[in-house]
C-alpha cells in the first residue's frame, strides 16, 4: 500500500505557494488544496497570512504575487509569466496599428510578444529601446526599424537615459505600445526604475495614443516611480482576470481597458 506524503507545515506550504505564485502570477484556491492535500480553509489562511507579509495580493478565488517595491524582476522572468495572457493581449494590440504608420515599442515582456505578432506586409516603422525586440525584427524587410541609443540596462534589455530621450523629443509616431510594472486608480502607472519612468514619459510624448499592454497582476500593484497619470493613456489592455471594478474605476479616469 503506497503510503501518502506527510502533511508540510504551514512555513513549508506558504513557501510553496510563493513560489508558485511568482513562477505563475496566480495561484487558484482550488488547484493548491488539490496539490498541497490540505483544505480550501487551508489555503486561505495561508492566502492571508502571506498577503499580510506583502509577498501576495488577494482576489476572488486565488491571489497574485506581489513584486515588492523598487524590485525589478528581470525580462526573462516576466517572459515566462502568464505567457498565454501575454499572446492574447498582444493579439488585441493588432487591432491599434496604424495603417503604414509609426510605432513605438517599449521594452519589455508584452511588448515582445507584440512585435513577434507583428503581421507581414503592413510596411510599419517601428522605433524601439528594446535589443531583444530589434533583434526579432532586423531582419524584417516590410519593417522599418529604428533602435534608439542609451544605457543599455540588462535587468530590462532597455536603452534609456538622456541619449534616448532627447531622440523621442524630435519624433512624432502614432501609436506608442508601452509597458508598466504596476496599474493603480488614484496614482496610475509605476515602474521601478526612475530612468525608465523617464524614458517611458518621453514615449509617451512622443506619441499620438499611448497603449499600455499589460496583464492583469499588474492591478493593484505600486512601483516607485509613476511615468504617467491615468489620464496621460488612451487605452490599456490586458487579460481576462481584471476585476470588474477596477476597470470600471480606470475607465471613469479616462482610460478605456480591453480586456481578452
Amino acid at each position: 500500500m503506497t503510503q501518502a506524503p506527510p502533511a508540510l507545515y504551514a512555513p513549508e506550504r506558504q513557501h510553496t505557494i510563493l513560489e508558485l505564485a511568482r513562477s505563475q502570477g496566480r495561484v487558484e484556491v482550488g488547484s493548491l488544496a488539490e496539490s498541497l492535500q490540505v483544505t480550501p480553509e487551508t489555503v486561505r489562511r495561508d492566502l492571508t497570512a502571506l498577503e499580510r507579509r506583502g509577498l501576495v495580493r488577494r482576489v476572488h478565488g486565488g491571489a497574485l504575487a506581489v513584486e515588492r517595491l523598487g524590485v525589478e524582476p528581470t525580462l526573462e522572468r516576466r517572459m515566462e509569466r502568464l505567457s498565454e495572457e501575454k499572446a492574447r493581449i498582444a493579439r488585441r494590440a493588432l487591432e491599434e496599428l496604424p495603417d503604414d504608420g509609426t510605432i513605438l515599442l517599449d521594452a519589455g515582456s508584452t511588448t515582445v510578444a507584440l512585435a513577434e505578432a507583428l503581421p507581414r506586409g503592413r510596411d510599419l516603422t517601428v522605433v524601439t529601446n528594446s535589443v531583444a525586440i530589434a533583434a526579432l525584427l532586423h531582419e524584417r524587410s516590410d519593417v522599418s526599424l529604428f533602435l534608439l541609443g542609451g544605457r543599455l540596462r540588462r535587468r530590462t534589455g532597455a536603452a534609456v537615459g538622456e541619449w534616448a530621450q532627447h531622440a523621442l523629443a524630435d519624433l512624432v509616431v502614432d501609436v506608442a505600445f508601452v509597458g508598466t510594472n504596476g496599474v493603480d486608480v488614484v496614482r496610475g502607472f509605476t515602474t521601478p526604475h526612475e530612468v525608465e519612468a523617464a524614458t517611458k514619459r518621453a514615449f509617451i510624448a512622443a506619441a499620438r495614443r499611448t497603449v499600455v499592454l499589460a496583464d492583469s497582476s499588474k492591478a493593484g500593484q505600486l512601483s516607485f516611480h509613476r511615468f504617467a497619470r491615468p489620464s496621460d493613456v488612451d487605452l490599456w489592455i490586458t487579460d481576462a482576470g481584471l476585476e470588474d471594478e477596477t476597470a470600471d474605476a480606470l475607465d471613469a479616469a479616462g482610460v478605456a481597458v480591453v480586456r481578452v
